[in-house]
């Protein structure tokens, strides 16, 4: 079990240690899907103690679950989002389906879709979890290799198309993804982690 430095609580050790092991479950089908969200969740493992004790969970168990809607027995809406975020609450993961709804700025997207209504059916967290979780996603590819937001947007553009709503609510979010990128990376250097 990991210990987080040894400020983690064995509940919290037990949320993200179940995380990855439902996430790996649900999404090892799905593709690349789980490459990416492990790699996602092991950024996460390493940045986490650059927060509060009680966020650390919270991001590292989010980090491997952010794209579990992805998973077909999921689907609802048919944006991974708030499928995902729907499963969570329905487990009764309330924080981490409000993380995963909201996760890179998903509104841009969920506006594209047609589907802001549903995704008010989960508030919003403005914090640096959010911002933490957008950086780990938005600087790993696909593959699950470490990139600059740059190369991820050319990532996401060239497996969906210029026209998929994924790669336009990137051009519309991209100043927001920009932000949280820039004040996670200032955390992580002030808390002595190398980005």
């Amino acid at each position: 079990m990991a210990t987080w430095g040894g400020s983690a609580r064995a509940l919290d050790d037990a949320l993200v240690d179940w995380a990855a092991e439902h996430a790996a479950e649900v999404l090892g089908p799905v593709g690349d899907c789980w490459v990416h969200s492990r790699a996602v969740g092991e950024r996460a493992r390493a940045i986490a103690r650059a927060f509060a004790p009680a966020d650390r969970p919270y991001l590292v168990a989010a980090a491997y679950l952010h794209d579990i809607g992805y998973a077909p027995a999921l689907a609802q809406t048919g944006f991974h989002a708030i499928d995902g975020a729907r499963y969570l609450r329905a487990l009764g993961h309330e924080r981490l389906a409000r993380l995963t709804a909201h996760h890179s700025e998903a509104r841009f997207e969920a506006r594209l879709r047609g589907l802001d209504r549903e995704l008010t059916e989960f508030p919003r967290e403005p914090s640096m979890v959010a911002d933490a979780l957008t950086w780990c996603d938005m600087t790993v590819g696909s593959a699950g290799e470490a990139m600059t937001l740059h190369e991820r947007t050319l990532d996401i553009t060239t497996r969906y198309g210029k026209d998929h709503a994924a790669t336009r609510a990137l051009a519309w979010s991209m100043s927001y993804l920009s932000l949280a990128l820039i004040r996670t990376e200032r955390r992580l250097r002030l808390r002595g982690l190398a980005v």
